[in-house]
């Protein structure tokens, strides 16, 4: 009776999965063999191979499985689940292509645990072949396999692929939604992300965790902060559980809108932090232009035991680049080479420190060190070289660029340009926008016509560059017309100059720096009327003019110099060092003009 009962092959099952050893699972299996029923083929089998791959003897699971003479699609599945926990996506691959080989047909629960293995193991080809293979066996509709395919696509970046699979769906779960949303954020495409969760809205269903990292994420990249304080809002009201993921990218949200007073009181208010937390806020701090506070973070972070990671170490390079400390730069540096390896997004960020510190020549040996060189840090070099003006390196190491193989994208032309307009290089510059659109078929951009008209204006070519504007239609970007009058100022042309300012005037403009560069600029034509509107203009305005400032790096602390700041300590020492520095140089030219004279 008591065997009968026990051969029961729920009970078996209930008994299978109650155990958490080897040894029970095996007493479990010696009963049914020691009773004559082995039961072959059934559920039976499954459990057995189900349960030693939950207790983690997957080695002890395929000899069970290689052990039946006949295999149903449900023991399939129970290896398949079992390689897909131990993280075997090669084995998965493996038994599925077995299991087709044998005539079993897959189901549901193989097709979507394959495509998930195909993701792990990122090969497309053999996912696509299985998505192929489950429309052939009927589940094209199939929600739980559609979800599968549709993070295979994402993950992949085949985001038109999914798309137009999503379309195609008849029945969408909330796994489809947030695969999508969160798919098109990860992806870059912050706007789709946000159509999608409208549609989403509109289909009446609720919204996760998950989708609301989605969507933080795209509010960060497309620098919306109304959007991003939509969502923290609703986070708040609906009470849904804060985890430290949730708040590290709040924090990173805030920070990447500018919003780094927000970002710092979250930050405090974290129960729990780890390295990723202090990582958003240093970068937020580096992005904001708060370099001292980026600095005291990361003596902080490491302090309270925290070992910086590469993303933290590359905002920390971010904040030495822009106030030149190249002391900290270089121990940055060489943390880096002594707890991480040195890869291509912390070794341009190393090339961009170097070369803003001043340093070129380290930027160029970090780059040759590189072994791989993608577009990426072919144009950080580029950029580099531009940087300091340097055209004839720029041409140079593009060329070379491309006889590697690589093909020039946007970034490298606009770095090109650059520096082409600072060394005055006219014929190259134009003769290098050409190319690139006919022979490298790439649309110019504003920022392309700023650095040809720049280039143009700089070389005193003003009615060239103001029929480019008018010919390519330009009349509406603001920094095309920056652009000109800077060249006006600086050759005074003050007939096309005064077009330039006007159109500046209509545009609107919001920085008191273009708005100063104006008042300048009719001041230099003694149009004092139109002086003292342009003031009258900065005055009204809501935006305060952000004095200039140079920093200088003493004794490894960073000592800033604003115009007529008369706070250092030592303020009257540093001018009579100039004042000597001054009449010593004043000496040295009278001597060397007298030499010329008379010899």
């Amino acid at each position: 009776m008591l065997h009968r009962t026990l051969l029961c092959p729920r009970r078996l099952k209930f008994l299978l999965s109650a155990s958490k050893y080897r040894r029970q699972i095996n007493q479990v299996q010696a009963f049914v063999i020691t009773t004559g029923n082995l039961l072959h083929g059934s559920s039976t089998s499954g459990d057995l191979v189900a349960s030693c791959g939950r207790i983690g003897e997957i080695s002890h699971a395929r000899k069970l499985f290689d052990q039946l003479p006949q295999r149903s699609v449900s023991v399939y599945n129970s290896m398949i689940v079992a390689y897909s926990r131990g993280n075997k996506p090669d084995e998965v691959l493996r038994l599925y292509d077995q299991m087709v080989a044998e005539r079993v047909q897959p189901d549901s629960s193989t097709f979507t645990m394959t495509i998930k293995a195909c993701l792990n193991a990122m090969v497309l080809e053999k996912g696509e072949a299985v998505w192929s293979k489950a429309i052939e066996c009927g589940y094209e509709n199939d929600v739980f396999v559609c979800s599968s395919v549709l993070n295979l696509y994402m993950k992949c970046r085949k985001i038109d692929e999914a798309e137009i699979l999503f379309r195609k769906t008849t029945k969408r779960d909330l796994i489809c939604w947030t695969t999508m949303v969160t798919g098109f954020a990860q992806a870059g495409k912050s706007l789709k992300a946000v159509e999608f969760y409208r549609d989403m809205q509109n289909e009446g269903f609720g919204r996760d965790i998950v989708v609301m990292l989605g969507l933080l994420q795209a509010s960060a990249d497309l620098g919306d902060p109304k959007m991003g304080r939509s969502v923290h809002g609703y986070l708040i009201r609906t009470g849904l559980p804060m985890n430290v993921v949730l708040e590290t990218t709040l924090v990173d949200m805030y920070a990447k809108v500018g919003f780094i007073e927000l970002a710092s009181r979250i930050f405090n208010r974290m129960m729990y932090k780890t390295a990723v937390s202090w990582g958003s806020l240093i970068s937020g701090f580096a992005q904001n232009g708060f370099a001292n506070k980026a600095f005291e973070a990361i003596v902080e972070m490491q302090s309270l035991g925290f070992q910086p990671d590469l993303v933290t170490l590359v905002g920390v390079l971010v904040a030495c680049s822009q106030v030149g400390s190249s002391k900290t730069g270089r121990s940055v540096h060489c943390y880096i080479l002594k707890r991480h390896i040195l890869d291509q997004v912390t070794a341009t960020a190393l090339m961009d420190m170097y070369s803003k510190c001043g340093t070129l020549s380290n930027s160029r040996e970090i780059f040759e060190l590189i072994g791989r060189k993608d577009l990426v840090c072919w144009n950080t070099m580029i950029s580099c070289y531009g940087i300091h003006g340097n055209g004839q390196e720029v041409v140079s190491m593009f060329l070379r660029m491309t006889e590697s193989k690589i093909e020039p994208d946007h970034a490298t032309f606009a770095s090109l340009l650059s520096a082409l307009s600072h060394s005055g290089q006219v014929e190259q510059g134009q003769h290098w926008f050409s190319a690139m659109i006919n022979k490298y078929k790439i649309q110019p951009s504003e920022k392309h016509y700023v650095c040809l008209i720049d280039l143009l204006a700089r070389a005193g070519r003003i009615e060239e560059a103001l029929d480019m504007i008018n010919s390519e239609k330009l009349d509406s970007a603001l920094p095309i017309w920056v652009a000109l009058l800077s060249g006006c100022i600086n050759h005074r042309n003050l007939a096309v100059g005064d077009i330039a300012a006007n159109k500046i005037l209509q545009l609107n403009p919001d920085s008191t720096g273009i708005q100063t560069l104006v008042s300048n600029f009719f001041a230099t034509g003694k149009k004092w009327k139109e002086v003292a509107k342009v003031r009258k203009l900065m005055r009204s305005g809501t935006m305060e003019k952000v004095p200039g400032y140079s920093v200088i790096e003493v004794n490894g602390e960073l000592r800033t110099f604003l115009m007529e700041d008369l706070s250092h300590h030592e303020h009257y020492h540093m001018l009579r060092v100039l004042r000597n520095l001054s009449s010593e140089m004043s000496n040295v030219y009278t001597s060397i003009s007298e030499y010329v004279i008379f010899h």
